[in-house]
């Protein structure tokens, strides 16, 4: 099947208690290890494509890298979507260029200023056929070029969101309520706790409506530690309960943004693979295991975390 809108997804997974994930790629890599480890448990998915990611590897090159990915796995719905869309300019070259789905971010705006930019996106993008997410509320962090301190993070207001999603004609929105970009998201010997009261509360106000959930990685602490087995140094790295994910996947939240672990997989087999094997130097030697850690982590996410095994 050719690259799909979120629409068809959210509605199953609104109606069916679970979540899509939305995958960040930036090489050959990534995109077969998630794609892979989808076909394999016949999820549908969200390969989504940061502005750092088009500024690393071109766009030209991501879309025919996702366009691969549809032929190779053509029963698998896959939607390609902008992550954090900074402006308007930005949102349009993806449109153009092929997306099915685009972020715009305005929420370090005025609640005025940020409905003017959301809705001038989502005309231009439901003109031709693509669909919107929008975001209420700032996440804490560090993400590509998405630098918030934690004193300038806000939850999102949940007496905004009807009047937000009414006015800009967004798809889907995105909320803040605790999770933080990064793989530094909290303050060791702090215990994380998502607001399930603000998503509870957003979900009474719009019954049906898709709420996506950013900055959603787990950190997983065997990643982190093969990490700094093996010369590296991150000292600290916490990430978002698994467990608390899962509840949220249960309830409104039907899109859940992953990108941390994917990175932490990647660098941690790596690391691994270059001390266990100091002679080699042929690239393949060492992106193949990263691959196959890229693809047992997202089947772990979908099974386990999304809820999204066998959905298609």
């Amino acid at each position: 099947m050719p690259l799909v809108t979120t629409t068809e997804m959210f509605k199953k997974a609104y109606e069916g208690g679970y979540a899509v994930g939305a995958f960040n790629v930036n090489n050959m890599e990534i995109v077969q290890g998630i794609t892979e480890a989808c076909q394999e448990t016949r999820s549908p998915v969200i390969l989504q494509v940061s502005k750092g990611a088009r500024a690393y590897a071109n766009h030209t090159y991501l879309i025919k890298l996702v366009e691969a990915a549809v032929i190779e796995n053509p029963e698998i719905p896959i939607a390609l979507h902008l992550d954090h869309g900074p402006d308007f300019e930005t949102c349009k070259s993806c449109i153009d260029g092929g997306f099915t789905s685009v972020m715009i971010d305005g929420s370090s705006l005025p609640f005025e200023e940020n409905i003017a930019l959301a809705k001038k996106v989502v005309d231009y993008a439901h003109d031709r056929g693509v669909v919107v997410e929008a975001e209420l509320g700032t996440l804490a962090g560090i993400e590509d070029e998405v630098k918030v301190e934690a004193g300038e993070a806000s939850y999102t207001k949940p007496e905004e969101v009807e009047e937000f999603v009414s006015r800009t004609g967004c798809d889907s929105l995105a909320i803040a309520i605790g999770t933080s970009h990064g793989a530094y998201k909290f303050k060791p010997g702090t215990k994380p706790q998502l607001r399930f009261d603000v998503l509870e509360e957003v979900q009474k106000r719009l019954p049906g409506f898709p709420i996506v959930l950013h900055g959603s990685s787990s950190v997983p602490q065997e990643f982190v530690d093969m990490i700094n087995k093996y010369g590296g140094a991150m000292p600290g790295a916490i990430g978002v309960p698994e467990e608390q994910l899962r509840k949220a996947a249960s309830m409104a939240v039907c899109k859940i943004n992953i990108d941390s672990d994917i990175r932490l997989a990647i660098t941690a087999t790596i690391r691994q693979h270059f001390a266990e094997h100091p002679d080699h130097f042929d690239p393949r030697e060492y992106l193949k295991p990263a691959r196959a850690a890229v693809k047992a982590m997202v089947k772990h996410k979908i099974i386990d975390v999304l809820g999204c095994d066998g959905k298609i």
